[in-house]
């Protein structure tokens, strides 16, 4: 039991922290001049999504779960936006080895 709270406190330690992003110009020069290459596409595809996946499911499990304490603390939005679009946003919400989300088009790139 203790085991399985260590692995949500993990995964949504590395969700929290995949999505706090640089500002949207700063990601924008960094896309245009260092463009996402092979290996970081492979890892983001072999490591970083299923990671995010396994914290979207989690933090989903958690919303569910914690939802009658939100809405009794009036708090549903921050804890949604926490639990559930914050880990999908940085899993299916970027492009192949970035590390901010957006699409590419959003930082003047092509998809």
């Amino acid at each position: 039991m203790q085991a399985m709270f260590r692995r949500i406190a993990a995964a949504l330690a590395l969700a929290t922290t995949l999505s706090a992003g640089m500002p949207a110009q700063a990601q924008n020069a960094v896309v245009r001049e260092n463009p996402p290459g092979p290996g970081s596409m492979a890892a983001d595809l072999i490591v970083a999504r299923p990671i995010g996946l396994a914290a979207t499911v989690l933090g989903t499990a958690t919303f569910i779960v914690s939802l009658p304490f939100s809405l009794a603390g009036g708090n549903v939005s921050e804890a949604t936006e926490a639990l559930v679009m914050g880990p999908a946003r940085t899993t299916f919400y970027r492009c192949l080895g970035c590390r901010n989300p957006g699409w590419r088009d959003d930082y003047g790139g092509q998809r």
